[in-house]
Formats: C-alpha cells, structure tokens, sequence
C-alpha cells in the first residue's frame, strides 16, 4: 500500500527551496569540509532519489522543535514536489502553462495541474445552512480584550537578554500582585514600547491586530494581571487584561460567506489529498516508512 502523503495547501511552499536554488541562496560548501562520496539515499519516487543532502537543505523550510519531525516534513514535501513535477511532465504542461503576474513558473504549473485534476465544487446553500445549524454557537464575531502590558525588550537570538527579562517580569508581576495600582508606574518606567507614555494601554485586542504569538497567549488569559510573563518575538510582556468580551453570534446571512470559504477549503485539502495518493499509487513512493519509524 502507497504511503499516505500529506496535505500541502499552499503550493508556493513546495517551489520555495527550487526557487531558493535557482537564486543561488545556499551558501557555497566548504571544499576541506565536504564529505566523500554520494550523500545516502532513503526515499525514492519512482526512479528519482531523493537524497539526505536535498531533504538537509529543505529542512530550513520545515522549522520543527523536533529535529527527526523537520527532516520527515522536508523529505515529505520534496515527495509531494516530486511527484507533481513527474505529473506536470506526463499531461504536458511543462510548456504550455503561462505564470500570473508575480507568480513563479513552478507555482503556475502547481495551480493549473491542481484546477485541472483536483477540482472543487462550490460549496452550496443548502451545505452552508447545515454546517449553520450544527456549529451556531461557534460562529460569533471577533473576542476582543482590553490589555495593558509592559514591555521587556530582548532580542529573539539572545538567550541571556531574554532570560533576564523573563526574571525581570516576574519580579514586577510579584509586586504588582501586591500593589496593582503601580502599573501605570512601572510601563512608563520599565516599558520598551511607546505605549509606555499612557501606562502601557494598547487599548482592544482582537486577534490579527498584534503578532501571532503574543495574541495566542494573549487569548488564554483570564481577566486581570497575568501570573506569567507573555513572550512575543520583541521579548517578555508584564500583562493585564482589563476586560474580555465575547464576540457577538452571527446570523445566518453574517455567517454564510465564511462558511462557505471554510468548507470549500475542507475540500480543496480533500482533493488534493486523494489527488496526491493517487499519483503515490502510480509512480510509487518509497523510504518515507522508515522515516517515519525513525522518528518515534
């Protein structure tokens, strides 16, 4: 049986390393370091291998805090690339595809193989008023929080800034436990940001108005001060959530335009997903097994 490959939604990810390649963004190998012989080869599609060098540059494309899960996203994806360009080249589309202004070659032979082969059909009304009635209590508009924070400045890559100022927030959230009106104080004595001017207000929150991280921590916060720093990319916040409110329901006619988007990318993923077994089956995929067991 052919192994399952996953889902890739955005095909731009798939041509970002061949991009990269072409572009010449991979630093020149050290000739007094470079190993002898062929780097060794696990996976193969078809004919093609795919060796331990190719999956080792791909990797930087497939950040993981496990090393193992990295590799075996980054062999997956070069299977997947693989496969697609084998399939470009069967229905002749090598040459026949015209990119979209600012799109790749690559990426144009992605989409117009996936419009061809993996259609999606809209999603339709009576679809949408189903999924409706089942998740009305989950269609609301946006929750916003009303926050303060204070700002601890500390570069991403420098582990003893960062460490110091997780420190440092802890003990200001350790005294403010015991003195909550000294806020305002410490943002506009401590504070790296210019919110610090007006006691670290940032005002309503909802999410997509700050960076990613800080609001997925920010969003899991109970009302008044957090008992832990929050880290964000700029360093550790002393936060306080004033007020929480839960975002409105939706009607059905508020609703109806995300809930076709949503189901018209649950089928987009199953398409492509059943598409891409399809063309494992029939040019055949082999070494991600033992990838996978390497990893558990």
């Amino acid at each position: 049986m052919a192994k399952a490959i996953p889902i890739v939604m955005d095909s731009g990810a798939l041509s970002d390393a061949a991009r990269a390649d072409r572009q010449g963004s991979q630093p020149d190998a050290d000739p007094d370091r470079a190993p002898s012989g062929p780097a060794p080869t696990w996976v193969m599609v078809g004919e093609t291998a795919i060796d331990e060098a190719e999956i080792a540059r791909e990797m930087q494309h497939h950040r993981a805090a496990d090393p193992h899960q990295a590799r075996n996203d980054a062999a997956r994806a070069l299977v997947v690339r693989e496969l697609i360009r084998l399939e470009v080249e069967r229905l002749g589309l090598r040459d026949t595809v015209e990119p979209e202004p600012g799109e790749a070659v690559e990426e144009a032979q992605i989409r117009v193989l996936l419009e061809r082969e993996a259609p999606v059909p809209e999603s339709s009304p009576e679809a949408c008023r189903t999924y409706f009635e089942q998740n009305r209590a989950r269609l609301r508009q946006p929750d916003r929080v009303l926050v303060r924070h204070i700002l601890l400045a500390a570069p991403p890559a420098d582990a003893d800034a960062r460490s110091k100022a997780n420190e440092q927030g802890e003990a200001m959230i350790r005294e403010l436990r015991e003195h909550p009106e000294r806020f305002t104080e410490f943002a506009q004595r401590h504070s790296d940001c210019p919110t610090r001017d007006n006691g670290g207000e940032l005002g309503w929150i909802e999410r997509g108005d700050t960076t990613p991280e800080f609001e997925r921590q920010l969003f899991m916060l109970r009302q008044g001060l957090a008992g832990m720093t929050v880290e964000s990319r700029w360093g550790h916040h002393v936060v306080c959530v004033d007020a929480i409110e839960r975002g409105e329901l939706l009607d059905f006619d508020e609703a109806a335009p995300k809930i076709a988007a949503y189901l018209e990318t649950q089928a987009r993923q199953n398409a492509i997903h059943q598409y891409l077994q399809i063309l494992a089956e029939r040019y055949g995929v082999r070494g991600l097994e033992s990838s996978d067991a390497q990893a558990q």
